[in-house]
């Protein structure tokens, strides 16, 4: 696999993860509104900031700025569940919640996005990728 194909799938997982989950939290906003009215906007919240990020990591020539937003969001993701799970969230989610399973596996597939997300601005390679995928579009 070339390097310019190699990136390019990289930046298609940062995105891909980061809708997987936005669409994991929109479907739990419901459920999350009946346990408060905290937890339900922490969720919608949740979606939003993903959504954003999405479309951030969508567009050419995508910016180290968007892949740091896509590190801080899914970050802070992972940090809040374990936060719920353990101590429980302050005004969100006071309670400690149970483990869960679809919470575990969309855990899982953030913390791939981090991983990627990290890699990719590790390499110093944002606007390379883009480049590529960009002129690859545009020869289409």
């Amino acid at each position: 696999m070339s390097l310019g194909n190699r990136l390019e799938l990289e930046f298609d997982v940062v995105i891909l993860v980061c809708a997987i989950s936005a669409g994991i939290h929109a479907a739990l906003v419901g459920d999350h509104f009946g346990e408060g009215v905290g937890a339900g906007m922490g969720f919608l919240a949740a979606t939003v900031l993903l959504a954003i990020v999405v479309a951030g990591l969508s567009r050419r020539p995508v910016s180290r700025v968007a892949l740091a937003a896509a590190c801080t969001v899914l970050a802070g993701l992972i940090a809040s569940y374990a936060l719920a799970i353990t101590t429980g969230l302050p005004v969100l989610h006071p309670e400690p919640e149970s483990i869960d399973g679809v919470a575990l596996a969309t855990k899982a597939i953030e913390a791939l996005g981090l991983i990627v997300a990290l890699h990719l601005i590790g390499q110093g390679r944002p606007a390379a990728a883009s480049r590529l995928v960009h002129m690859k579009g545009a020869q289409a």
